[in-house]
């Protein structure tokens, strides 16, 4: 019992230590092994709850959690641009660093997700941002009038 004691201790030190959700599953599951050293179980059977209590408190409750701890996350609206059918403004070359493309009627330099060049007047979807990049991928023709 001592033994789940310290352990629990510690992760809980370990947990005031960070500023996230890191180690509270873990001294949850020794709370719970230190209850089944109460009842006196044997080790190994105190070791799995340990890892189940952990297991299903980490699985079920993080997620929800997490939700409240992203609070002070300030979205940038950047986002919105994924997806989006845009025109190539400037021909697209990884290689030599040139590309553009217009979005929402403003100006956004622009690589290619596959490494292959894109003519300007091509459509391309923006796949992902990286820093003031976007990164765009060929779209077919008939993707251009959906």
């Amino acid at each position: 019992m001592l033994f789940w004691l310290i352990v629990m201790i510690l992760f809980l030190a370990l947990e005031a230590a960070t500023v996230g959700l890191v180690s509270i599953w873990f001294a949850v599951g020794a709370c719970a092994a230190m209850l089944a050293a109460a009842l006196k179980a044997h080790f190994w059977l105190q070791f799995v709850i340990f890892l189940a209590v952990s297991g299903l408190v980490l699985l079920t409750v993080r997620p929800f959690a997490k939700k409240f701890l992203n609070v002070h996350q300030k979205p940038t609206n950047a986002d919105r641009v994924l997806g989006v059918i845009c025109p190539v403004t400037e021909s697209i070359d990884n290689i030599t660093g040139t590309g553009a493309v217009s979005v929402g009627g403003k100006d956004w330099t622009a690589r290619s997700l596959t490494g292959e060049n894109i003519a300007a007047g091509d459509y391309v979807r923006v796949a992902s941002i990286q820093g003031v990049k976007l990164i765009v991928e060929p779209v077919s023709e008939t993707a251009k009038t959906e």
